[in-house]
């Protein structure tokens, strides 16, 4: 079910559209002029927008290009019903972001067809959207993997070298009696590095969180 919004003056042409609506299962918002339909939009984010062309105080080509201003993922399906038939009119309709148009006259049978087009349009784009997120998502965690190997090598190996010099370092000074609280300091941090490439190795899902502002780390925690 989605909640659609229909953007039209004539009430002719809402009636028609409700009734399609309705009958694919679908709630709606109705606006009488393109300020209420932008409006409507900014509120809700509706997911499809059947927009008439000439309408007052904002025409839907207007409305249109704003929605595609703020919908740069084109996640809003917008049908433009238009009383216009001339080429470079439809071209138009198309220039401003629609992404189907239907000319007036139109009939109840001609509608619930294209909206049932409409709909698995959005399903396929849908589809497509949540492809390319397990992707990025792949390529993320595979990045991931990389990294950490290299970060393992690279930080383990000195790592190693510079644990061995403290122990031996803390040896000779506990001999000596000398205190030892700094070199113990050194260790303790140290292993505490060592413990954390570990745990870098380990992660099989890593996920991100929020660092400072808006950078994100990969979370460590247990």
């Amino acid at each position: 079910m989605l909640r659609c919004l229909i953007a039209d003056d004539d009430p002719t042409i809402v009636l028609l559209v409700e009734h399609v609506l309705t009958a694919l299962g679908h709630e709606f918002d109705t606006a009488s002029d393109g300020a209420q339909a932008w409006e409507l939009w900014q509120k809700a984010h509706h997911p499809m927008v059947v927009l008439d062309i000439e309408m007052p105080n904002l025409d839907g080509l207007e409305v249109c290009r704003r929605i595609r201003d703020r919908d740069a993922g084109r996640q809003t399906y917008i049908l433009v019903l238009t009383g216009r038939d001339k080429a470079a009119d439809l071209d138009a309709v198309l220039d401003a972001g629609a992404d189907d148009y239907i000319t007036k006259p139109t009939s109840g049978q001609r509608l619930m067809a294209r909206m049932r087009i409409a709909q698995r349009r959005m399903q396929d784009d849908e589809a497509h959207r949540t492809a390319e997120e397990e992707l990025r998502k792949a390529r993320f965690h595979a990045g991931i993997g990389e990294a950490t190997v290299g970060l393992q090598h690279e930080i383990n190996n000195p790592l190693t070298g510079l644990l061995g010099t403290a122990e031996l370092m803390l040896l000779e000074m506990e001999e000596k009696g000398q205190p030892t609280e700094d070199i113990k300091t050194i260790i303790e941090q140290g292993r505490r590095i060592s413990a954390l490439v570990k745990k870098l190795g380990e992660l099989r899902d890593p996920q991100s969180v929020h660092y400072a502002g808006k950078k994100r780390m990969i979370d460590l925690k247990p």
